[in-house]
Parts: structure tokens; sequence; C-alpha cells
């Protein structure tokens, strides 16, 4: 439709258009509908894909720990998987909310999931220093134990910074402040799944995996890549600033 002056009005068709629009695909190929429960967003466009993977992924690690006879250290990989299982959980939640309730109810339930998420990250942490203690292991020595590690302070963090944000703005000096934020803490999110897929990968490479577990590194990398694949597409454009 044209104005008075002969040009198209496009302004009104495009309008809010932006946020809805991901990174791979069409405008509103990954957004949450008026009329869509919370529920839904987890299948929402490729989100189907990273369920695959990330539940390949968990059930890899599971099936390898519950073959073998259980001692204390069988709950260091069970709680690190479930946290990076409900990590992905709260990312794939978030992603398609576009309103402003959309958002409120997204970003309540993918706090609850990734704090949930942390706690069984510090308990895979405080099992596995204490069975080093236990045994006088070497501690922080290996690839896998230096890249854990700093992916568990950085999952603090990002934890951290993503709750004062949001509920505590004024720690940040305004609201506004705390929002121009939010696209760090997105980025800082997506590059932490990653990061935590390479944790995993090399976890297969150490003497424990090899003798007792038996993880396939290509069956990590392989689910990892289609979590990602899943994922990444889903990224909504606006909302890292670009």
């Amino acid at each position: 439709m044209a104005s008075a002056t002969g040009i198209p009005e496009t302004h009104s068709a495009n309008q809010g258009r932006g946020e809805e629009e991901p990174l791979l695909g069409r405008a509103g190929d990954a957004s949450q509908q008026e009329d869509q429960g919370l529920q839904f967003n987890f299948v929402i466009g490729t989100a189907v894909i990273a369920q695959v993977g990330i539940w390949i992924l968990a059930a890899t690690i599971w099936a390898s720990v519950f073959v073998q006879p259980l001692m204390l250290f069988s709950a260091h990989p069970l709680l690190n998987s479930a946290g990076i299982l409900l990590t992905t959980q709260a990312i794939l939640l978030l992603q398609p909310t576009h309103t402003p309730k959309q958002k409120k109810q997204g970003t309540n339930i993918h706090a609850a999931l990734n704090i949930t998420s942390i706690l069984t990250l510090i308990a895979a942490l405080v099992i596995i220093e204490y069975n080093k203690i236990q045994h006088s292991g070497a501690h922080f020595e290996s690839p896998h134990a230096i890249l854990g590690l700093i992916t568990y302070i950085l999952f603090f963090i990002q934890a951290i910074i993503g709750i004062t944000q949001y509920y505590t703005p004024g720690l940040f000096g305004s609201t506004e402040n705390a929002k121009s934020i939010y696209k760090y803490h997105r980025m800082s999110g997506y590059l932490l799944l990653t990061l935590s897929f390479a944790t995993i990968a090399a976890a297969t490479q150490t003497a424990f995996n090899k003798n007792v577990l038996h993880i396939q590194l290509w069956a990590v990398i392989v689910a990892s890549v289609i979590t990602l694949v899943g994922v990444l597409p889903r990224i909504k454009k606006q909302k890292l600033g670009l």
C-alpha cells in the first residue's frame, strides 16, 4: 500500500519484526506465538534438533555411568551432564520470547532452571574435590580439570550477572545500564555452552574414562554439534545488537 506521497508504507508491516528474526530463517520462525504457552518453546523451530543432541549426550554419559558399579565419583559426571542439560533447556525456553509478558515469564523460569543447574554443578565440583582429597589425587592438572574449573567459575559469574541485572538493576546504577549488558550476557551464555561441550569432550581423554566409563570422544562431539545446530539458528539478531 502506498501513502499520499507515493512512497510504500513498509514500516507498519515490518514493525516489531526485527526482534523476531532469528540468525537463520525468517522472522517468526523461532518466535513464541501470542496464544502459546512457554512449554512450546522447547520444540519451536530448530529446538527439536537441539533436544535430540542434548538428550543423546546426556544419555550417552548416564548409560556409561550406570553400566558400571556406582561409587561416589559416579555422581560427578551425572550431575555435570544434568547441569548442562538444564542450561540448554533454559536457553531454549527463553530464546523465542518477544512480548513483555513472555519475556517476564520466560526469564523467571530461565533463572530457576539456571539456578538449579548451578547447584548441580557446584555439587559435582564438591564431589570430585572430596574424591581427590580422599584418594590423595592431583588437583587441576589434566586439560579436563583445568577446563572444568574455568567452566565452573564462568558459570557462577554468568549466573550472578544474569540474576542481578534483571532482579536488582540498581546494582548497575540504573535499569538502563543493566539492560545495556543484556546482549553480552546472551553472547557469553552461548560461548559458555560451547565451552561446556569442550570440557565434556576433554573428559573422554582422562584415564578414568578410558579405563572405566569408555565414553567415546566422537559421540560427545557429534551430540554437541547437533545441539548447537539446534540452538544457534534460533538466536535473535536484535537481542545480540546485530
